[in-house]
């Protein structure tokens, strides 16, 4: 168990996030990572409400340990990604954390979300808007480095992002976000000066990340450079930045500005999916990912993935992730790092 004010205000066993990725993090691997001492996040994505509801029950009912709820504030194609009955069904639900990504929330529910002793988070990819956020009142940050997967307008690496979040948000604790896949990446985020640790592509690979076996085995698959930020997903929540796998669309279309005309060769489907429960045609250029109810041309879709891709090199149970990461960075704070510094009688590196 690892001792910190951070694990100690959230009731964690160790100082690791899962990233509430919208279509993959589901009930099994949110409660996966809570069970293994974490705090899981839920992807609610564009959920409608009631969809969001039986989500959170679905939580409840595989782990009684801490978790939290992710939620988008952009109108995408399919409308308000999240709205007041979002937030009204997490007060009435007690979620312990509710992490905001790409907007910050109205005031008003934010205001809602305290009163009624749920922590608020905010995801941000700069210090300017951490400041933004800490002024706001916000419980803790994590700073999205430009390594990581999926929808991201970072532009700046952690190693630079963590520290200067740090500095910005001071004292409000922050947790670092991209690029960590293994116990060193969790350990170098501690010693830039994060709380915790967030963690998406590593877990996407994982068995009860909720994605298509051929998404997982692509990941498995890649390496360092097989990764690209690229603006062409859409319809559904176009000419935004995701950091993606390459695959034949991406490197057909990589480069091209956002906002570039497209012509008859962007029309079409390009697969088919359950969304919600409901039949869903993927146009060209889709920005769903592909889940166990997909079907189509992989090398058409939306592979969303962080840097860490190259890292991940096989699938596992979550916990198991989870444990060895952690197993990991703790053995190299203990051991590793110390035998950096030399005592005046050993010389210097």
């Amino acid at each position: 168990m690892w001792r910190s004010a951070f694990t100690s205000q959230y009731d964690l066993q160790v100082p690791f996030v899962s990233a509430g990725m919208g279509f993959l993090a589901m009930p099994e691997l949110v409660a996966a990572v809570s069970n293994a001492g974490g705090l899981g996040l839920l992807g609610v994505a564009p959920a409608p409400p009631p969809v969001m509801y039986d989500l959170l029950r679905r939580v409840r009912a595989l782990t009684d340990r801490p978790f939290g709820v992710d939620l988008i504030v952009e109108t995408t194609a399919m409308g308000p990604c999240t709205t007041e009955e979002h937030i009204d069904i997490c007060i009435a639900e007690r979620v312990p954390v509710v992490v905001f990504f790409w907007h910050p929330p109205p005031r008003a529910w934010f205001e809602k979300l305290r009163q009624a002793e749920t922590r608020v988070w905010m995801t941000v990819g700069s210090p300017e808007k951490a400041r933004e956020a800490v002024a706001m009142g916000m419980d803790a940050v994590i700073a999205q480095g430009v390594e990581a997967g999926g929808h991201n307008r970072s532009a700046t690496g952690n190693l630079a992002l963590v520290p200067a979040v740090v500095d910005a948000a001071a004292p409000t604790p922050v947790v670092a976000a991209g690029g960590i896949a293994d116990g060193r990446g969790v350990a170098a985020a501690l010693a830039l000066g994060a709380a915790a640790v967030c963690v998406g592509t590593r877990l996407v690979a994982s068995r009860e990340a909720f994605a298509h076996e051929e998404y997982k085995r692509r990941l498995v698959a890649a390496s360092v450079g097989d990764l690209a930020s690229t603006p062409i997903f859409g319809p559904e929540w176009p000419d935004q930045p995701m950091r993606v796998l390459r695959n034949r669309v991406v490197r057909e279309w990589e480069g091209r500005a956002v906002g570039t005309p497209r012509g008859p060769e962007a029309r079409g489907v390009v697969g088919r999916t359950l969304l919600f429960g409901q039949a869903y045609e993927m146009p060209k250029f889709s920005a769903m990912l592909p889940t166990p109810d997909a079907s189509g041309d992989f090398e058409e879709m939306c592979l969303a993935a962080g840097d860490s891709a190259g890292l991940v090199k096989d699938v596992r149970p979550a916990g198991e992730i989870v444990r060895e990461m952690m197993d990991e960075a703790r053995r190299i704070i203990a051991k590793r790092l110390p035998s950096l510094i030399a005592t005046p009688n050993e010389g210097t590196l």
